[in-house]
């Protein structure tokens, strides 16, 4: 292959390297997350459970985990789930 044709190669791949990109800075502005620590150091959990109904099962999954005590750090409903951000009381 002459050496103009590896350069046209090249280019060729290019806008699919550029969709790729745009795609993922695209997704990655999209997700929030809660965060992973504390600024005590405490690492967070992340529970989520149906939103219609008893909502006691995130509840009881942040006590199971957390041996009875933790704090909440955040909570949504987005659509039909309850979503429940914790971290357990340090020990």
């Amino acid at each position: 292959m002459t050496r103009f044709g590896s350069s046209l190669f090249r280019f060729r791949r290019l806008p699919f390297a550029a969709g790729a990109c745009a795609l993922l800075a695209a997704l990655s502005a999209c997700s929030s997350g809660p965060p992973l620590f504390l600024s005590d150091g405490r690492p967070t959990v992340q529970v989520q459970c149906p939103a219609a109904g008893d909502r006691d099962s995130c509840v009881q999954q942040a006590r199971a985990r957390c041996g009875g005590t933790y704090d909440t750090v955040d909570n949504s409903i987005n659509g039909d789930v309850y979503t429940l951000v914790f971290a357990c009381h340090a020990k």
